[in-house]
């Protein structure tokens, strides 16, 4: 059940998604306690951001539209949760970062890393901050100088996580790791809104959001399953997991681990162990010896 994700060791491919709990140390090690082989952060930038107003999240059928606008206490206060949660994780500690220009990707990076960081995650792809998020992760010129700039601030893994509300996904996931991306996440949520037919408004107060859970993983899976047969780093699919059987799909299709986010209001935190025990007794019925064995496989002639 081991993996290597560009030097990060992770003792089960599960890994928590940006954004869910990863607010604070103790809701990032009740995540390691309960089975993931990794944790990533919520999205942290430069200086503190309140995000939007209430209401922020709306339940759809087929999942979860949220748009929070990336709240957060900017790198320089969350340096701290960084510190704590060194102190307890026994997992990797991915940060998720983000930006409103290269430079300061690059200095959240570089005082993330400084705090303790394993590996930083790039988000160039939420769907509903204007100038950063998927503004940076659609245009493969910006993205790569962006990659860059934080591969120069760094000597840690950078993952970089990829927007499916592109024309061409792999095209834009070529561009990071042409430009030093030592591995992609793939997706984040789609755009996607939710309207009241009583009130006839927009239900989100930014009216436009994104939307994770199960209705996103084939969409998922088809980016994963593209980006493999044309890039030769680590790619971490994201989109819809619910289940041990989703997180093979994601293996099969090319991904190296998997990063489960909207699950954990589904079926609560302990969806990490519970994918993670289903993964290896279908290894061995199947007669394969690690996970590593099925990546990819659904690609073979």
């Amino acid at each position: 059940m081991n993996v290597d994700l560009a030097g990060l060791r992770l003792a089960n491919p599960t890994m928590l998604a940006s954004g869910v709990l990863g607010y604070t140390a103790e809701t990032l090690e009740n995540i390691a306690e309960n089975g993931a082989g990794a944790v990533v952060t919520k999205s942290v930038g430069l200086k503190p951001r309140d995000g939007y107003a209430n209401p922020t999240v709306v339940q759809a059928s087929c999942g979860l539209i949220n748009a929070m606008g990336l709240p957060n206490s900017g790198i320089d206060e969350f340096a701290k949760e960084i510190r704590s949660a060194k102190k307890v994780l026994q997992v990797p500690l991915i940060v998720s970062v983000y930006g409103f220009a290269e430079e300061e990707y690059a200095t959240v990076a570089r005082k993330a890393v400084e705090a303790g960081a394993d590996a930083v995650e790039l988000n160039v792809s939420c769907p509903h901050v204007k100038e950063t998020g998927s503004e940076i992760g659609q245009n493969p010129e910006i993205l790569a100088k962006v990659v860059m700039k934080v591969k120069t601030a760094v000597a840690k893994p950078v993952f970089v996580k990829l927007s499916p509300n592109v024309t061409d996904i792999v095209y834009i996931a070529e561009a990071a790791v042409k430009a030093g991306a030592d591995g992609l996440t793939a997706i984040n949520t789609v755009r996607a809104m939710a309207i009241d037919t009583e009130t006839t408004m927009p239900i989100l107060s930014n009216k436009r959001g994104g939307l994770s859970g199960p209705a996103v993983k084939p969409v998922a899976i088809r980016c994963v399953y593209d980006i493999y047969e044309r890039v030769k780093v680590p790619i971490i699919g994201c989109g819809g997991i619910t289940d041990w059987r989703d997180a093979v799909e994601f293996f099969l299709a090319g991904a190296s681990a998997i990063q489960i986010g909207t699950a954990i209001a589904l079926k609560r935190c302990n969806v990490f162990k519970t994918v993670a025990r289903g993964i290896e007794p279908y290894l061995k019925k199947k007669g394969f010896e690690s996970v590593n064995e099925i990546v990819g496989l659904s690609h073979r002639s």
